[in-house]
């Protein structure tokens, strides 16, 4: 589209269907803009920057612990940092950007993100003493940590200011779908170049030079917070709701709560799998090389799954029908998984359940995000959005802490490559699997909601046809 093209078509074409009729009303004209998709561009590469600096040592944890002569547990922290530093923060983050706006939000995060990527290498490169340089690097990871929930929420944001309603979902799978991406490129690219623990700076360079380009990029190429002329009704009155009574609103509306712990609780057990599969896996025998494959499987295929059902959600509004389907077969698959995952010699099985579980998990991600803001307009975008993502960080760390606690440390496995320390992950497995199963009974049988966004959006296009919210005729109402 040329820049400053008006949008009128889709909301017509909705009354067409609806009335057979495309003339009614007065219709209000909107625009949109070529640069939307730098804006979506920036954001995309600012939230792969940082998933890559969130888990790049995780992969390579004992050439990391080795070259900043630490133990693995202060390894650990280097990402647990992102979880502890993201809760607290989250509060804040959605009262900024759905009251500053969305360019001071994403330019302050791309610069925490650069500054993080810089002081790791230099904590890596320039400090010889260990204690400095774990110090310096752990420095770095916080800063990264902080930027975080800056990049995280602004998704749903950054789609209603910027995109018409026949983009939204794709847009938001895009910026979304890029966290996964970058995570899946940690896990390629750290193993790829740290080799050895003397490797551990160069593997600094390789993740320094993106965030200072994303940096450059952000900071020289986003000019506004939103167009001159909105794309949308909605994006009219984005954010009009003030932070406080916006937090009253969604602790009033029953669908959004049901939607906020439901789905938190599926961020949580894919937290769980995400962190857990290596440990898991290996009891039973299986390589480090077999559980990254199953680990690239569950993004790359999840990824691929997410822009399918995001464009057919873009195109057909279906969302309750798309996420109540496949949060039904992500179900089924993590309790086929806590099977598989306990038998020796299977790994066709596992690869096949692994890449199912992302390819019906990860697409439930953008869609569930743009049904928070549906069902809890008008709601700020990052407040409804922001407050999901808090809610499935509380209940992953909860979840890591109970599983973990329920392993048993088992005396022998032959086929183990675990190491010295063996549990068995039985019994965990199971009750993940049960608390998945659970969650997903209660939203499929309790969710229900009208799309209050759209609905908004074609009464204030078309005037003439206001309708009370509880009409079973309004043209987005869930019947």
């Amino acid at each position: 589209m040329e820049p400053g093209q008006e949008v009128t078509a889709t909301a017509q074409n909705v009354y067409a269907a609806v009335y057979g009729n495309s003339d009614l009303g007065s219709q209000l004209s909107f625009k949109v803009y070529k640069r939307r998709w730098f804006v979506l561009l920036v954001l995309c590469l600012l939230n792969c920057s940082n998933a890559t600096i969130w888990l790049t040592f995780a992969p390579v944890a004992n050439q990391s612990a080795q070259y900043l002569q630490v133990s693995l547990e202060d390894i650990n922290w280097l990402s647990v940092v992102f979880m502890v530093v993201a809760i607290p923060l989250s509060f804040l983050t959605t009262w900024m950007l759905d009251t500053l706006g969305l360019r001071p939000t994403l330019i302050l995060g791309s610069w925490l993100n650069m500054l993080g990527a810089l002081l790791r290498f230099l904590g890596a490169s320039r400090f010889d003493g260990s204690h400095q340089k774990f110090l310096v690097v752990m420095l770095g990871q916080t800063f990264g940590a902080i930027a975080q929930p800056l990049i995280i929420f602004t998704p749903t944001k950054l789609a209603a200011l910027w995109f018409p309603e026949d983009q939204r979902a794709t847009a938001n799978m895009f910026s979304s779908m890029s966290n996964p991406l970058g995570i899946l490129l940690a896990n390629l690219i750290s193993p790829a170049v740290a080799k050895t623990s003397a490797q551990i700076p160069t593997l600094m360079v390789w993740y320094t030079v993106p965030a200072f380009v994303v940096c450059f990029l952000a900071s020289a190429g986003i000019w506004s917070n939103k167009p001159p002329t909105p794309p949308s009704a909605s994006a009219e009155t984005s954010g009009s709701e003030p932070f406080i009574k916006g937090i009253k609103l969604l602790l009033r509306n029953k669908a959004y709560l049901i939607l906020l712990v439901c789905f938190g609780s599926g961020i949580a057990v894919f937290t769980c799998f995400t962190t857990l599969l290596e440990q898991i896996l290996c009891v039973q025998g299986y390589t480090n090389d077999f559980a990254g494959l199953c680990g690239a499987l569950f993004i790359g295929v999840g990824v691929f799954g997410s822009a399918v059902f995001g464009f057919y959600v873009d195109k057909s509004k279906k969302f309750m029908e798309v996420i109540k389907i496949n949060i039904s077969m992500t179900a089924l698959c993590c309790i086929t998984f806590s099977v598989v995952c306990l038998l020796p010699q299977q790994k066709v099985a596992i690869a096949v359940v692994c890449a199912l579980f992302g390819l019906f998990g990860f697409s439930i991600y953008p869609v569930a995000m743009e049904l928070s803001v549906e069902c809890s307009y008008p709601v700020g975008e990052a407040t409804s959005a922001g407050l999901i993502f808090v809610s499935g960080q509380i209940q992953s760390v909860v979840y890591i802490v109970i599983l973990q606690a329920l392993t048993k440390q088992l005396a022998d496995s032959p086929l183990s490559t675990c190491g010295d320390v063996i549990y068995s992950w039985k019994i965990p497995m199971m009750v993940m699997a049960g608390l998945c199963t659970v969650f997903t009974s209660l939203f499929v049988m309790f969710f229900n909601t009208r799309y209050r966004r759209l609905d908004a959006e074609v009464q204030a296009t078309y005037k003439p046809y206001q309708r009370d919210e509880r009409d079973s005729s309004a043209p987005y109402m869930n019947r």
